[in-house]
């Protein structure tokens, strides 16, 4: 296993970790709990 080997790998595995945050930040259970965190700043107390 040379360098490059090493870096595909982490290539992959980076884009992967990307994809799975993607998904996460897009899937509708996760979807109230965004809403609500983004009226945050207008609310008043």
């Amino acid at each position: 296993m040379d360098i490059n080997d090493l870096r595909s790998i982490v290539t992959l595995v980076s884009f992967l970790t990307f994809l799975g945050i993607v998904v996460w930040a897009w899937s509708k259970r996760n979807k109230e709990r965004f809403d609500e965190a983004a009226q945050l700043p207008f609310q008043d107390e």
